[in-house]
């Protein structure tokens, strides 16, 4: 999609864009100059950063392939979905079973645009333009409504959202708000940066200049304490292993997904800046 194109729609590319720059971290095309300029900067404060792009979305693959093929969620509502990518939620679900109902949630009209070109001939998937900052708008769009039964388990994912809402903007009480709105038996999958402190002092140093760079150039950016990353839970039920670096996220091949003793010696150490679960709604 040109410039002069998003020009005629209002949006500034001058700009540098969230999504535009994540997709730009999993080797997409839908990026500009602001976003480059972003995402070079990134990379001279942590050159892996890409790894934990592509670890998000195969943590994405992961539990979407788990809460269809065995938790039985017949319906996902992906908020912050970002620009369309390999490993959409809608592919991986509905391979397993045709008829599961998806609705993408995002607040750039960009991704609007790509969504309903991707999605045209799609009758159980649909996108919608919405600001997670306004759970409400969400909760009672018509659209979501029609797609999605409030009455019957909801996979809710929130990856890769939560820390780019400021503290100010109550992402707690907007995560609570959600997870209220859901029945019993629904999920709720989260990732998001990890400054993993005293554990990991090095990761910790890299995450305290990445949010600065993400808040000076993006406007938002927070790389949140294992504690209050976990309260977004609130009080459902956190399966295994838990709270952990994405890659450590049931990986394939090993007994019941569930990562072997040690194996998080083996992580690069960008990795335990990006960390991911799901939970259950008993």
């Amino acid at each position: 999609m040109s410039e002069d194109e998003l020009a005629s729609w209002g949006i500034d590319t001058s700009v540098p864009n969230i999504a535009r720059v994540y997709n730009l971290m999993l080797g997409g095309k839908d990026h500009f100059a602001a976003d480059r300029q972003v995402a070079e900067l990134a990379l001279q404060i942590a050159p892996d950063a890409p790894k934990t792009a592509r670890a998000n979305r195969l943590f994405l693959k992961r539990v979407v392939g788990y809460l269809a093929a065995q938790a039985g969620i017949r319906q996902f509502l992906d908020i912050g979905s970002g620009l369309p990518s390999y490993g959409n939620v809608h592919e991986i679900a509905q391979e397993v079973d045709g008829e599961i109902r998806v609705v993408y949630v995002d607040n750039d009209p960009v991704v609007l645009t790509h969504g309903h070109a991707m999605l045209a001939t799609n009758t159980h998937t649909t996108v919608v333009q919405a600001d997670i900052r306004r759970p409400e708008d969400i909760i009672s769009n018509p659209v979501v409504r029609e797609f999605i039964d409030f009455s019957q388990p909801v996979g809710l994912l929130l990856l890769a959202i939560l820390h780019h809402l400021n503290d100010q903007e109550d992402p707690a009480g907007i995560a609570a708000r959600l997870r209220g709105e859901l029945p019993h038996g629904s999920y709720v999958a989260i990732s998001h940066f990890l400054n993993p402190g005293q554990e990991h002092p090095e990761e910790a140093e890299r995450a305290a200049r990445a949010e600065k760079l993400f808040n000076e150039n993006l406007g938002t950016g927070r790389w949140r304490t294992r504690e209050e990353i976990l309260a977004f839970f609130g009080d459902l039920d956190l399966l295994e292993p838990g709270l952990v670096p994405l890659p450590l996220w049931r990986p394939p091949g090993q007994p019941d997904g569930i990562p072997l003793l040690g194996q998080g010696a083996e992580l690069d150490p960008i990795h335990y800046s990006f960390v991911g679960g799901l939970a259950r709604k008993a």
